[in-house]
């Protein structure tokens, strides 16, 4: 190899590692960035209140729950706001959520609900667990009901040519199977179970909201309100905005106007961010396609 050639090769050798260092550098800021579970705004003080965000449909609950188990052993944090922005989600994910909220209540924190544009459904079953609810007039809200839907494709089969033959333990282990219509012993079994869910609701509300039983399953028909008309009936406490919502809190815990807050981001570590967060993709379009279970949910 020739004077030139020993050059052109060492220079390609140096670019490439100078890239290969720049790529590193780069992949590592942006797991350093993307990691950050929390920021602080305003006084670096002993004492804050901190933010946690639930948006969109509920599917996974164990992000959320590990936030607010972190929050309830931080003798720093004096009260949590719950950002709700959300129609609701699983039946199971809600109740964990609820449950943690709960936990860092008996704990001592003061929690505030903070409704965005839509709490409802399992949104607003979380909000129960709540001190203070605060929405604005204009945010939907309430649908306190559960909903239980099967796909039906049997018709869509049978002109494709497309059928199904069952092997089963029992009478009920293909029950809302899509290929045919569920019978009326399968139906009852299914509504004792949305009558069960739904009950559950029912008691969240009228221990969180110190409500009547009667008064709670009247409104209990997955029926909506606005911020304002939810006020007037007691599923709501306070008129408000976001900021609102922050300063109540500070007031609760006789914090000043320039407490810190700490903000739980909707970041993701590298590899979640890479993978789209697909589990809450695919539960949410298993959701609207009709194709999973028990939902507290606020369907458009």
């Amino acid at each position: 190899m020739n004077e030139s050639k020993r050059w052109k090769v060492g220079i390609a050798i140096l670019v490439l590692l100078f890239l290969g260092g720049v790529g590193i550098v780069t992949v590592l800021g942006i797991y350093s960035y993307m990691s950050k579970d929390s920021v602080v705004d305003g006084m670096l003080a002993s004492d804050r209140i901190a933010v946690i965000r639930v948006d969109n449909i509920i599917i996974a609950s164990e992000t959320t729950v590990d936030r607010l188990e972190k929050l309830r052993t931080d003798a720093s944090v004096k009260a949590i706001v719950l950002r709700l922005n959300s129609p609701g989600g699983g039946v199971a994910a809600s109740q964990e959520i609820y449950e943690a909220v709960k936990n860092c209540k008996a704990e001592g924190k003061r929690i505030v609900v903070s409704m965005g544009s839509v709490a409802a459904s399992g949104a607003y079953y979380i909000a129960c667990a709540a001190d203070t609810i605060v929405a604005n007039p204009g945010t939907i809200t309430g649908s306190i009901g559960v909903i239980f839907q099967f796909p039906y494709v049997k018709d869509l089969f049978d002109k494709i040519g497309v059928s199904f033959e069952v092997v089963k333990s029992g009478r009920y282990k293909d029950a809302g199977s899509a290929h045919r219509k569920i019978t009326p012993e399968e139906r009852r079994l299914f509504q004792g179970l949305i009558d069960d869910t739904w009950m559950q609701f029912v008691e969240a509300v009228v221990q969180g909201r110190r409500m009547p039983a009667d008064s709670v399953k009247a409104i209990a028909d997955g029926r909506i309100f606005t911020g304002r008309q939810a006020r007037e009936i007691g599923l709501v406490d306070v008129l408000g905005t976001f900021e609102d919502a922050k300063s109540l809190a500070k007031k609760m815990c006789a914090l000043p106007d320039d407490a810190g807050v700490r903000e739980f981001l909707p970041r993701r570590k590298l590899l979640d961010w890479l993978s789209g967060d697909l589990d809450n993709l695919f539960g949410a379009v298993r959701e609207k396609a009709g194709l999973s279970g028990l939902y507290y949910l606020f369907s458009e």
